[in-house]
């Protein structure tokens, strides 16, 4: 299908071009005078010009480009065109199945100063619906609206890096900074919710509290801490901000593959995969203000250990994020379908950092490359088969199954499998600080792991190679995957995440992979062959590029 422009008269002096909606592009109706086509008008100029949209000609540009579908697009042109549909979307209804309430009341307390959303997963002001709920609960019972995030920094952990820690804060940071410029109070309160935020809620007199949801043990932890500690009037609501359907309506049990949770979030997308309202200035304002953040001292003061560098490829923060999902859309979308498993090729989205860490919605990033990206075409529905149904099938997994990270959270016959060759001959076992450092014999191994060491991000295409290689060196299937998820969330931007600790699972453990049973687990496995897939790629250029130097 193709767009068509039709003229058509509107009135005696103006006439109207109507852009015929095709399959292909996004589209719009605009009003213009007859003077932009016929020079011999007499309409007055101050007439003419009041036809057009009051808006900057350049943006104005930009902004018809991308939703006539050109090639050619401005730098920058995907912030405006996202603000734009937000406005467009102000007032849509929040669908009530993307919240639970976990506590017994659900009216809001009267007499309250404030509605207060606790981030947790969702660090972003637009396009997150636990705040979108938020603010709308507090316009209708006009108080003012109030975040609060609690930073916790676990101690003498291996895992916490200023790598995470740093990419978190100058996140939180550009919240703190969207949040000012909404009229919305930002607290960035240090140490944990279940301590710190009842006694929170009750100094400022909060009638009600959101939060969002993540299916992960620590974080489930502290919403029944909170909870415990909340009074009984005041209504504590969860809504989940991170999946396109929430997890408790995608399904009430763990899923046992991806062709069994597929057809079940195909089919709700159509509710759930809609445009996003606004987070608009925040009209009730509040009387007590948050205290000053000073971030430069917060980040120099975390105890955590720094010898894990911040990347410089990836800066923190939504605006981040929407660029480089700009860029993913410009350059490297049409090359996803028959790229996206060659390490040296820029195939790849990129994006799984920011979406780890809440500052760019999934809900957001599938929107736009379905509706900007459609010249893409295979590219587009394989892309939105990894961020959609395989990306929430791990939260499934996570939120079903307490023993996520364990062997013990493998169906039976894998455990049976692992367990009847746990004591098969291994030519090589390492150690797991030689793994970390990259000293193996396999020089593919050592690439991937110091790419993922430098870098923050090991390509995708190897991941299933490298953790698979981890079982094969290593003594026994629990230290396997113990070895894996550590190396994964001590160095993985997007680790400590449902998508590692399934990825290592369904690696080691079989998880979601119902062949697996019948392949062996040890022995000449090479996961370019792996399932019989023949795409290949230099392993030669790779090793070159990223041959370990100095770990």
């Amino acid at each position: 299908m193709h767009r068509s422009l039709l003229l058509i008269p509107a009135s005696k002096h103006i006439w109207k071009f109507v852009t015929l909606k095709s399959q292909r592009h996004c589209s719009f109706t605009k009003l213009v005078g007859p003077s932009s086509i016929n020079n011999r008008t007499t309409m007055p100029a101050e007439k003419r010009k009041a036809t057009f949209v009051k808006m900057d000609n350049t943006k104005r540009q930009k902004l018809q480009a991308v939703k006539e579908g050109k090639r050619e697009r401005v730098e920058g042109w995907l912030q405006d065109l996202v603000a734009e549909q937000r406005k467009e979307k102000k007032d849509l209804k929040f669908n009530k199945q993307r919240l639970r309430f976990l506590s017994q009341t659900q009216k809001i307390k009267q007499g309250s100063e404030g509605v207060v959303y606790w981030m947790n997963r969702d660090h972003r002001v637009q396009d997150n619906w636990a705040l979108i709920y938020a603010q709308q609960l507090a316009l209708e019972e006009k108080l003012p609206l109030h975040i609060c995030f609690c930073l916790v920094v676990p101690q003498n952990s291996e895992l916490a890096t200023i790598r995470h820690f740093g990419f978190m804060l100058r996140g939180l940071e550009e919240v703190a900074k969207d949040c000012s410029a909404l009229d919305i109070q930002f607290h960035l309160l240090q140490g944990s919710a279940g301590e710190l935020l009842p006694g929170f809620v009750a100094d400022w007199s909060f009638g009600a509290v959101v939060t969002d949801f993540s299916p992960l043990r620590t974080p489930l932890q502290w919403v029944e801490e909170v909870k415990k500690g909340l009074p009984s009037d005041i209504p504590f609501i969860q809504v989940d901000a991170h999946n396109v359907v929430p997890c408790w309506v995608a399904s009430d049990k763990l899923e046992y593959s991806a062709r069994t949770i597929r057809n079940k979030i195909t089919k709700l997308l159509k509710e759930f995969l809609t445009e996003m309202p606004l987070v608009d200035k925040h009209p009730h304002t509040a009387l007590q203000t948050a205290n000053p953040v000073d971030w430069a001292e917060a980040l120099s003061s975390l105890e955590v250990d720094r010898t894990v560098e911040e990347v410089d490829w990836a800066k923190s923060g939504t605006a981040a994020g929407i660029a480089m999902l700009e860029s993913f859309i410009d350059l490297r979308l049409k090359n996803f379908a028959t790229q996206r498993n060659n390490p040296n090729s820029s195939a790849v989205s990129q994006l799984s950092p920011w979406i780890r860490f809440g500052h760019l919605s999934a809900q957001r990033v599938v929107l736009q490359v379905k509706c900007c990206g459609k010249s893409a075409g295979e590219s587009v529905s394989s892309f939105t088969e990894e961020l959609v149904v395989r990306r929430e099938l791990t939260d499934n997994f996570c939120f079903y199954n307490p023993s996520y990270d364990s062997v013990k959270g493998a169906n039976d016959w894998a455990q049976k499998t692992l367990k009847d060759h746990a004591k098969d001959p291994r030519p090589y076992v390492y150690t797991r600080e030689q793994l970390e450092k990259a000293q193996t014999h396999d020089k593919l191994w050592n690439a991937a792991q110091y790419q993922m060491v430098i870098e923050g991000k090991m390509h995708g295409f190897l991941r299933m190679y490298w953790a698979k290689k981890i079982l094969e060196w290593t003594s026994s299937p629990e230290g396997a995957l113990s070895i894996a998820i550590y190396l994964n969330d001590r160095y993985e931007l997007d680790g400590q995440d449902p998508n590692g600790f399934v990825g290592c699972m369904w690696s080691i453990c079989g998880v979601h992979d119902q062949g697996w049973a019948e392949r062996p687990i040890f022995g000449k496995i090479r996961y370019m062959n792996y399932k019989g897939c023949t795409r290949k790629f230099d392993v030669a250029q790779f090793e070159r590029k990223y041959c370990p130097k100095d770990l």
